[in-house]
């Protein structure tokens, strides 16, 4: 799910079907959409670390 909700930050291996990060640090603009992809992801992989918030 996060590829396909923000694939200018995640693609899939066709190989064995795992998602991969290309853009560690993404634009401020697509905060939004990787904190989406964050909650769909289904295998809980994913955590959004934003310097300077409370959460990092």
């Amino acid at each position: 799910m996060c590829v396909l909700t923000v694939g200018e930050v995640f693609d899939q291996r066709q190989d064995d079907g795992k998602a991969v990060v290309l853009r560690p640090e993404p634009p401020a603009g697509a905060r939004d959409s990787v904190r989406e992809a964050v909650d769909l992801c289904p295998a809980a992989a994913i955590v959004l670390s934003i310097p300077g918030s409370p959460d990092s």
